[in-house]
């Protein structure tokens, strides 16, 4: 090995050590990064549909959120889709424009979108933004007026 071999290996050392009361940082790996990967659970009903969302609506989720709401819009049109929020951990700008986009297509296609179980940091950041009021207003309570069981 030579003398720049031994500055990586030393610098690599160095990087993975932590002082002691501190949390060493976990690594990225595939079972950490699939902890919080987006899913989406669709129960269709013979008037509507319940949509289940978890963990993160972010830019790697949203065009599969995308592309599953759009397919569902399509006939037979549902009268209600319920989107339930309850265990979504985090959505960005780009999950939050997927929503708005297909309410727009839903009302196009005279399809009530409805939201539910917003809770916490979510609640009101859909509050603070005016977004809620887009919707139905009030999605925090778990399920609403033709939304569970849809």
């Amino acid at each position: 090995m030579d003398t720049g071999d031994k500055s990586v290996a030393s610098t690599a050392t160095r990087v993975s050590e932590h002082s002691a009361g501190e949390e060493p940082i976990p690594s990225m790996n595939a079972d950490t990064e699939s902890i919080d990967k987006g899913q989406i659970n669709v129960l269709a009903g013979k008037d509507g549909a319940l949509v289940y969302l978890k963990g993160r609506i972010d830019i790697d989720f949203s065009p599969v959120l995308r592309n599953r709401l759009l397919v569902l819009l399509q006939a037979p049109r549902p009268k209600t889709v319920c989107i339930d929020l309850s265990a979504v951990t985090h959505i960005d700008s780009s999950g939050i424009a997927t929503l708005i986009e297909v309410l727009k297509i839903a009302r196009g296609h005279h399809t009530e979108l409805r939201l539910q179980g917003l809770h916490g940091r979510l609640f009101r950041l859909f509050e603070s933004t005016d977004i809620l009021s887009l919707f139905d207003g009030n999605a925090r309570r778990p399920s609403q007026r033709g939304c569970k069981g849809v």
